[in-house]
């Protein structure tokens, strides 16, 4: 491949092109390993080359002065990395080209060095070399411009991502674990910082520190330090967002890292922003524990269990309760991502210093899985009675690489302006998108620039309109009550209670003999009718009289009491010893009662009317407030925003059903002549 190939092709499809020289040697899932290091390493040799020669003459001149070289190396090459090495990629030579590359990549600072080792870069050198590829790979990309004047760092993170997704795809992985759209990082950026630009006006040259726990490749990061970058103009002093993240996998971990280590800041241009960026289980190992941010960002993956994590966290959930990240009761293990909700509210900075904000892209299903007091519904119910939910932001489906579901944009904070405590603002952006000429997986629709700034809008007027609800928080909260009635039931013997029997566990607990004894015993009362507490002494002095009939425990005589009890709503209620009334547990039912609604009032008027023996239990309470009824939350986003559709006119059916078969008698009469 030549320099005359890399301009008449696009430069991602250049890079993949090398996937051509690995064929037969490779297999399809590696190459992503190969061609993914390599363009990150030319990335940073493009950035080094115009201060290569100085950074040599140095050595040169101070190796033996016993002088910290890291502080000047990275003062000459105007960024937090170097490398010392004669080499270059054009200029490994063909005869030892392992070992001079891997003495190439040894010459990096650390900092950079470390990018190469996550890809395990070394033993894929030695399979290259094996394979005697390796001198064609590095002249390849030796010939490609990736200094980011030629190519910005916003195009080089879509080559990235779009090698990681091709990649993704070649070994049937979840790219979207680590895949957030370009337009959806950009949109909920926007969201995110908007509402701080009044504060950024009157603060020149604040300081403001952006977090990622799913950081990637850096997408989120790379975005919002964008955001004040292309606001330079209207401050004295432009604004800093320092960015931090932690990552899981090593790859995309590494990919971010050499994203990092090319950023600067204006008021620190020295520093190592790639330190920032940690490697490692967010849920089980905070790598930023102690550490609190202005602004917190993530896109977890969906639906992914977190079972690897479940030991720690569950510790923490114990011994640290709400003093901890996971207060409330924990989610279910299949599903993890309302956990990073909960560690986002943790890591937002503390209202009595300025407070935090968090914008999080999550599935559907948080919204509403889960019942009264249950994990996921109580961490609805803690976010809400917090009052960190700003607002909701309902996107279009397929916007995604790998999946076409709905998905949210979820904006917390716990520094509310007046105007916007105790509500929820709920955002349906569902038809709010470009189509795409053509389509990348599952990915058809992208949020353009035009809908990102509607969307922005009406979250910042924070007014009701059609695609805007403005709700309080007790607006999804319910009671969910026990309602029982009472117990109406005989005893009657019968061939259908006797076959009803085989369905029950603790009749199959018994040998064929007492099965056979008892059958025996109750084909004697055929017929016979009695009450409820009837069973209970039958069955006691059966097994006194008849060994045979074996023990007559409580599981047997309610597999009795199921098996032949009759409903009758003529009978009195049963009620025991006490004379309190037994209620039938075939019968029991919940009601979810609105918040703000009085029970009694409810069960009045909804229930009552069509079941007037109907009560309260007034046993089942919540855990929290005591009170009668578990308390849940649910966010129903087609409840708030459904539209009736009225059927069509049946004389327009008719016309149309009329059409097509006017226009298939047509086709038909075409086939016969």
């Amino acid at each position: 491949m030549s320099k005359t190939q890399v301009k008449n092709t696009s430069l991602v499809d250049f890079i993949w092109r090398n996937a051509d020289d690995l064929w037969g040697n490779f297999k399809h899932v590696e190459f992503g390993k190969i061609i993914l290091p390599f363009t990150l390493l030319r990335r940073l040799e493009c950035v080094l080359e115009p201060t290569r020669e100085q950074v040599q003459e140095t050595i040169k001149s101070l190796k033996d002065s016993g002088i910290d070289m890291d502080v000047i190396l990275r003062q000459q090459t105007g960024h937090p990395f170097y490398n010392t090495s004669n080499y270059s990629l054009a200029s490994l030579g063909a005869t030892r080209t392992r070992q001079n590359l891997e003495d190439y990549i040894a010459q990096f600072s650390e900092n950079a060095r470390v990018i190469f080792e996550q890809f395990d870069f070394a033993n894929t050198l030695a399979r290259m070399d094996k394979a005697g590829v390796l001198y064609k790979i590095c002249q390849n990309f030796a010939t490609i411009d990736l200094h980011p004047k030629a190519v910005p760092e916003r195009v080089m993170s879509n080559i990235y991502e779009h090698l990681i997704r091709r990649f993704g795809a070649e070994v049937n992985e979840a790219a979207e674990d680590f895949m957030t759209p370009r337009d959806v990082v950009h949109l909920a950026i926007e969201l995110l910082l908007d509402p701080d630009d009044q504060l950024f006006i009157d603060n020149p040259g604040l300081i403001r520190t952006l977090y990622d726990p799913t950081c990637g490749t850096g997408g989120f990061l790379s975005d919002g330090m964008e955001h004040v970058r292309s606001l330079q103009d209207r401050y004295s002093i432009a604004p800093v967002i320092v960015p931090y993240g932690q990552e899981l996998e090593p790859e995309t971990h590494a990919v971010c890292l050499a994203g990092m280590l090319l950023k600067t800041l204006e008021n620190d241009p020295g520093r190592d922003l790639s330190k920032n960026i940690m490697l490692g289980s967010t849920l089980s190992a905070d790598k930023h524990r102690d550490e609190k941010f202005h602004y917190c960002v993530s896109n977890p993956p969906f639906g992914k269990k977190w079972e690897m994590d479940q030991a720690e966290v569950a510790r923490e959930h114990k011994e640290q309760g709400f003093e901890g990240r996971f207060g409330p009761k924990l989610p279910r293990v299949s599903d993890g991502s309302m956990l990073f909700l909960l560690h986002l509210l943790s890591k937002m900075e503390d209202p009595s210093k300025g407070g935090g904000r968090a914008a999080i892209v999550l599935s559907g299903s948080p919204l509403f899985n889960g019942n009264a007091g249950q994990g996921e519904s109580e961490i609805r119910r803690h976010l809400l009675e917090q009052d960190v939910v700003e607002a909701i932001i309902a996107l279009p489906t397929e916007i995604f690489f790998r999946t076409g579901i709905g998905t949210y944009i979820w904006i917390l904070s716990n520094k509310k302006p007046a105007h916007r405590k105790g509500k929820v603002q709920l955002i349906n952006a569902t038809e709010m998108y470009e189509a795409m000429r053509k389509s990348e997986g599952n990915k058809r629709r992208r949020v353009g620039e035009n809908q990102t700034r509607e969307i922005v809008r009406m979250y910042s007027e924070f007014e009701p309109g059609k695609q805007s609800l403005i709700c309080d928080s007790t607006d999804f909260g319910y009671r969910r009550i026990k309602v029982l009635r009472p117990l109406r039931k005989k005893m009657v013997i019968s061939e259908e209670g006797i076959a009803a029997l085989a369905e029950e566990k603790a009749w199959e607990k018994r040998t064929e003999e007492q099965q056979a004894a008892w059958q025996d015993l109750f084909r004697e009362n055929m017929d016979r009718t009695e009450g409820w507490h009837w069973m209970e002494s039958f069955a006691k002095n059966a097994v006194k009289r008849n060994e045979t009939l074996g023990k007559a425990d409580v599981g047997l005589i309610k597999a009795f009491r199921k098996a032949f009890g009759v409903h009758d709503p003529e009978l009195d209620p049963v009620v025991d010893k006490k004379g309190n009334i037994i209620p039938d547990d075939d019968l029991t039912d919940y009601e979810n009662v609105p918040l703000g609604t009085d029970i009694h009032d409810y069960l009045a008027t909804e229930v009552l009317p069509h079941a007037e023996d109907a009560y309260i239990d007034e046993t089942y309470r919540d855990e929290t407030d005591g009170e009668v009824g578990v308390v849940g939350y649910e966010i129903n986003f087609n409840r708030y925003f459904y539209e009736y559709q009225p059927p069509r006119d049946l004389e327009d059916i008719d016309a149309d059903l009329k059409a097509v078969e006017a226009e298939i008698a047509g086709l038909l009469s075409e086939v016969t002549e």
